[in-house]
This record gives structure tokens, C-alpha cells and sequence, in this order.
């Protein structure tokens, strides 16, 4: 018998249908751009600022945004490794320190990249998210995070996953979470990043990135993201690709050759 967690989280329409979509509207004016409009700041840092999202569409939830740049046009494919690291040293902080709070039942960090990706504003952002109710934990396997060596060192691990949650290329790096190597970290999904959006074997706009906070590890997920396969939405059935060692192998030569 399975023991995946069902609960639901109630999206409220109300809200959702007045959120801006800069991918389906390009005229549509960016709330980022313009940081004499913004409210509800809780910390700026630079052209980082950590605010409430203004349309929270999820019951039960604080709803939080990262802004990445103050250039509509910069995104992450973009960065260079010190902007990277200041980066996502700037989300773990605020991630780490909501969850330790102990408001949350759990607290997700997570960024949406391209029009695929789930996503409905093309300003570089990241999102903030504490669950009243639901433990993410719960739906998560150490297998997710095993698969084909891409890179191993005394302080990180770059992999792609043998056994995806979703399917096909899921791409993972893996510090310890004191945080004491958090470039190794940043490094590793810029380059990843990188190879998706200009290397990966199929032309790829959209990724995604989900951290995790698991077995005394931090973990960021990189999923390069296309049309989702109908048979994982009707039958949960899950595709993995048959040249998984010639992905592993491309993305080491090109991006992480010693």
C-alpha cells in the first residue's frame, strides 16, 4: 500500500484570476521592475528584495517572493558565480530561518524559470512558501536524490536522478547544511542552469529549481521543463530516459571537467 500523502492545497480563484502573466500578456507591466511600487518589504539586499507576494493564491500558507535583479531582461542563465552565490545564499537564509521558526509544518523554496515552467512572471524571482498544514517531507524518498555521478567532491555531489520524482532528467546538488559551502552549491546549479537552457539534447526554454532540507542535507533540484507527459498526469506513470549516462557524461564534459 502506498503511503504518498494526498492532501490537497486549496488555490483560491478569486485571487489567481487577477494575477499578471507576463508570458501570455507581453504588455502586461511587470510588478518588479518598478521598486518604488513594491510593499509589504521585508528585506533588500542590493537588487535582492525579499517581500510578501501580492497575490497569494494558496489557503493556509505564507506566500513570500525573492526578487532576483532589478533587469527585466537578466535571468539566471546570465549570472556570473559571485552573483550566484550572493543569490542563494540570500534565499537559504530566509528559507532556513522561516522554517526553523516553527510556524510551519514545512516551509518550500522553489523558482520558476520560462513559459513551461509553471510560472507567470518572467522578472527573475524565486518563491518562499510555509505550509500550515502539509509536511513536503512526507511525499519525499532519499531515492529521489541518488543517480549517474556528474561531480563529487569533500563538500558537494552533482547527480542526475536514477529514480526522478516526476521523470526523465532531474538534476540534484547536494551540500551538508551547515552551509559552510554554499558556492559549491550556487556553482553547481549555475552551471547546470546553464546547460539546460544551451546544451541540454532537446531545445529547452523553462526549468525549475526545488530545494530541500533532508537527512541534515541541503538539496536543489533542477528540472528541465516541457509539455507535461499525459501519462504522468492521468497515471502517475513516470518516464526515464534511456541515455541517462550520455546526459550525465555530456553535462560533466562540458561543465565540470576537473
Amino acid at each position: 500500500m502506498s503511503n504518498h500523502n494526498d492532501e490537497y492545497i486549496i488555490f483560491i480563484n478569486s485571487i489567481g484570476k487577477n494575477k499578471p502573466n507576463s508570458f501570455n500578456n507581453k504588455n502586461t507591466e511587470c510588478p518588479f521592475c518598478n521598486r518604488n511600487k513594491l510593499t509589504n518589504i521585508i528585506q533588500e539586499n542590493g537588487p535582492f528584495v525579499l517581500l510578501k507576494n501580492k497575490f497569494p493564491t494558496l489557503r493556509d500558507t505564507l506566500q513570500l517572493v525573492v526578487i532576483e535583479t532589478y533587469d527585466c531582461e537578466l535571468n539566471m542563465g546570465n549570472y556570473d558565480s559571485e552573483y550566484m552565490e550572493e543569490l542563494i545564499s540570500f534565499g537559504l537564509k530566509h528559507w532556513l530561518a522561516i522554517e526553523k521558526s516553527n510556524k510551519y509544518k514545512s516551509v518550500i523554496f522553489y523558482k520558476n524559470h520560462g513559459p513551461s515552467s509553471g510560472g507567470s512572471i518572467k522578472h527573475a524571482h524565486m518563491q518562499i512558501v510555509g505550509l500550515n498544514n502539509i509536511d513536503y517531507k512526507e511525499n519525499i524518498n532519499e531515492k529521489y536524490f541518488e543517480g549517474i555521478e556528474v561531480f563529487k567532491s569533500e563538500c558537494c555531489e552533482v547527480n542526475l536522478s536514477t529514480k526522478p520524482i516526476n521523470g526523465f532528467s532531474e538534476f540534484n546538488v547536494i551540500i551538508n547544511d551547515d552551509l559552510k559551502n554554499t558556492f559549491s552549491l550556487s556553482e553547481g546549479i549555475r552551471k547546470i542552469v546553464c546547460y539546460i537552457l544551451n546544451d541540454y539534447f532537446a531545445k529547452c526554454d523553462s526549468f525549475n529549481l526545488f530545494f530541500y532540507h533532508w537527512n541534515n542535507k541541503i538539496i536543489c533540484k533542477i528540472t528541465p521543463r516541457f509539455v507535461t507527459s499525459p501519462l504522468l498526469l492521468g497515471y502517475s506513470l513516470k518516464q526515464v530516459s534511456n541515455s541517462l549516462e550520455e546526459i550525465a557524461e555530456k553535462l560533466k564534459e562540458l561543465y565540470f571537467k576537473k
